[in-house]
Parts: C-alpha cells; sequence; structure tokens
C-alpha cells in the first residue's frame, strides 16, 4: 500500500510540475516563435522530432507513450510537447475513462526533464528528425503555441481515435504544405482495433481479458492506415517509410534521422501475474459443471450452482449493460452480454424456486437460445479469452435442467393419470 501511495503522489506532482512548467515555457517559447519568423537563418536552426517511449508495464503506458520535441539551435531552447497528461486523483477517473469522458492535457516541459522521466523507468526513446520546410516548422511552433493556452489545452481522451499519438502526428501533417503519403502502410494487411493491442498485451493475459472483455464488434473491424496509427509504435514506423508531397508533385522524406535519445528497453519488463490464465479458470470452471452436473445423476438437485453462476453473470453483465451509454465508439455494440446478461438477475429467485421444486421454467429455453446465439457470434467478434468455454457451462447446465426438469413433469403428470 506505501508502495501505491508512493506512486500515486509521484504521478500527482509530475501533473502538477508539467503545468507549472507549461506556464513556464510557454513564456518562452513565443519569444523563440517571433525570433523564428523573423529570419530564415533562425528558422533553419529550428529542428522538429517525433518522439517515440517504449511500453511500461503500467497499465496506462503498456501501449507506449510519443510527443514532440522542438529544438533551437540558435537559442538553446530545448522542450518536449506531451498530449498525456492525466492526474487520475481527479474524482471518480476510472469511472469517466471508462465511459469516455476523460480529459487529457497538452504540457510543454524541458526535454532534459521528460528524458530523466524515461530513463529513471528503463525505457527507451526513439527520436526521429523531421525534414520540414522554415514555413512549416513556424506553422506548426505556431499551433503548438495556441493549443498549449489554458482554454486549448484540454481535449476529450479517446484510447482509439483522440490520444496522443494521434494529437502529435496531426499536430505535424496537419502544418505541412503538402500532404504525406503512407505508401508501404497501405500495402500493410489491414488488421482490427482488438488484433493491434493484443501485440502489446500478449504477456499480460488478465489486462488482454479485460479490455477484450469491455470491447466489442467495432473493434473487430479492420481499421485504415491512419487508425493503426493510435499505437505509438506504429505511428514511429509508418513515419519511417512516408514521403510528404508538395503541391507541385516533388517528393522528401518524411524523416531524415532516427536516433535513440534514452537508452533502455523497446519493450515493457515482464511483471507477475497470476499463475492462472483466463483460459485455465474457464477450462476449471467447464470442469466443475460437468462433475457437480455428473453428480446429480441419481436425482439430487444442485441447485446451489445455477443460482451461482446466474448472479455472477448478471453482475458482469450489469458491466456490459453500462457501456452501451459510454462515449467510446468500440464498446456499445458488445455479443458477450448474451451470455454475461443483467438481466439474468431477474430470474435467480423464480428459476432457483422452479428447480427446488423439480419444475421447468421458461428461462432454460430463453438461455439456450441466446448461448447459441453467442456462439454463431463468434464469426464477427473475437471473444475475451475463455468466454467460449464459460459459455459451454452455461449451456450445459441450460440442456441438463431443461431435460431433467421436463422428464420430471411429464413423469409426475404420467403419474397421476
Amino acid at each position: 500500500m506505501a508502495g501505491r501511495k508512493s506512486f500515486v503522489y509521484t504521478k500527482f506532482y509530475y501533473l502538477c510540475r508539467m503545468k507549472q512548467l507549461t506556464r513556464i515555457w510557454l513564456s518562452v517559447l513565443l519569444p523563440v516563435l517571433s525570433a523564428t519568423v523573423s529570419t530564415h537563418a533562425q528558422s533553419d536552426s529550428v529542428e522538429i522530432s517525433l518522439l517515440t517511449c517504449a511500453p511500461h508495464h503500467e497499465v496506462y503506458a503498456l501501449y507506449g507513450h510519443t510527443a514532440i520535441r522542438i529544438k533551437d539551435h540558435h537559442t538553446g531552447t530545448d522542450v518536449a510537447v506531451n498530449y498525456g497528461i492525466f492526474n487520475f486523483n481527479k474524482p471518480h477517473f476510472v469511472l469517466k475513462f471508462i465511459f469516455g469522458l476523460t480529459d487529457y492535457e497538452m504540457g510543454i516541459v524541458p526535454f532534459d526533464y521528460f528524458r530523466q522521466e524515461y530513463a529513471a523507468e528503463g525505457r527507451q526513446v526513439v527520436e526521429q528528425v523531421l525534414d520540414l520546410t522554415s514555413d512549416e516548422k513556424r506553422r506548426i511552433m505556431e499551433a503548438v503555441a495556441i493549443n498549449a493556452m489554458p482554454e486549448n489545452k484540454e481535449y476529450r481522451y479517446n484510447f482509439f481515435y483522440n490520444n496522443c499519438t494521434t494529437r502529435a502526428r496531426d499536430m505535424i501533417v496537419s502544418h505541412l504544405q503538402g500532404h504525406v503519403d503512407y505508401a508501404e502502410a497501405k500495402s500493410a494487411e489491414p488488421v482490427s482495433f482488438r488484433a493491434m493491442t493484443h501485440r502489446y498485451n500478449e504477456n499480460r493475459r488478465w489486462s488482454r481479458f479485460g479490455n477484450d472483455l469491455l470491447l466489442g464488434i467495432k473493434a473487430d473491424r479492420k481499421t485504415t492506415v491512419g487508425e493503426r496509427q493510435f499505437l505509438p509504435g506504429q505511428l514511429m514506423h509508418d513515419f519511417d517509410h512516408a514521403v510528404v508531397v508538395e503541391t507541385d508533385g516533388t517528393q522528401r522524406p518524411l524523416v531524415i534521422q532516427r536516433r535513440i535519445v534514452v537508452e533502455g528497453s523497446p519493450t515493457a519488463m515482464p511483471v507477475s501475474e497470476l499463475p492462472i490464465t483466463p483460459r485455465h479458470f474457464g477450462i476449471l470452471i467447464l470442469l466443475a459443471v460437468v462433475i457437480l452436473t455428473w453428480m446429480e445423476r441419481k436425482g439430487r438437485m444442485l441447485w446451489q450452482v445455477d443460482a451461482g453462476l446466474m448472479v455472477v453473470t448478471g453482475l458482469a453483465g450489469i458491466v456490459l449493460l453500462a457501456m452501451v451509454f459510454s462515449k467510446h465508439p468500440t464498446v456499445n455494440l458488445n455479443l458477450q452480454i448474451l451470455v454475461l446478461n443483467p438481466l439474468t438477475l431477474i430470474f435467480v429467485y423464480p428459476v432457483i424456486k422452479r428447480v427446488r421444486q423439480r419444475r421447468s421454467h421458461v428461462f432454460w429455453n430463453i438461455a439456450i437460445v441466446l448461448i447459441l446465439c453467442f456462439f454463431t457470434g463468434n464469426a464477427v467478434q473475437d471473444y475475451a479469452e475463455g468466454m467460449n468455454l464459460l459459455a459451454s457451462s452455461l449451456l450445459i447446465r441450460c440442456l441438463v435442467n431443461r431435460w431433467r426438469l421436463r422428464t420430471t413433469a411429464q413423469t409426475e403428470i404420467s403419474n397421476i393419470k
């Protein structure tokens, strides 16, 4: 707990420090901008780069980070423009993040300060120096200065569509005289948002499970080149092979130099997770259901099994139902709600009551149909790891209960006759 408090304090201090430094360096950047515009020679002394920071084991840094570096060799000004500032000490931060209501900030800090932070975390930082004209540099610096104003620095964060990486990219490419051609990226095979995140959370199975549980059908559609650039590593790769096509048709490489400015690991360091994966957990549930169902062969009714499964899946379903109202466009249509259904909670009492009376309930028929629809949905959505195993467990209980309770009822009717 002490370590967690220390971590939270450090990040809160970092946010406050970033706000403080942004005000200071904005006052420095504006005079530099004026000097840059005044002469062509001073404009040529400015170097603008894209900074790509390696992933870290913290969940919010699992996919890396992107920033912009503006360095003036003439004045000695050297700053990092960072679109990834947030304060998770704000009330209901996690809840707002889930519902897509989180505001991030843009900040400007001395590059040395930025470099020290990533060096302390052992994360590699790659710099790509951009081949820009004097006018393009001026326009980018102008836009950065305006963006850093208090009334402009906040933006509504969205992990896939509007994050620190896409903001940095747009700040650069939208102020070029021509347009950027990502010829190599266009020839690559399209992949989904979900598949791209899997490249980074392969060793964080429970984190990946949580992501996949919340992501719906829209996360599995094929992405465009621009959409794939929400990931820092992908944007860095695309910039390496991109060219700027000017208005007269001439071309120049977007990146003229690539260098490592912070030595460190290019990938997230492994962390200790539960020894059991979501798939293993699903297998254990399925085995337990099979064994307990087999134990009922002599007429014993283990209604507690059904009650437990209905309550757990119903409670999980409340979370998926809440996602329908999220501002994140990739979570509001999720077929996993067919299995993790919040309406199950309404049926717990009447269903279990009839089970104890050895009577059937229409719930079993409804649940069977929903689960079969869920399995069919595998064709359009990639479910969270272990979800098909859980659905199989539920289907076994539904089929067995429907068959056994209907058989019991028919037997009782025959005896009466």
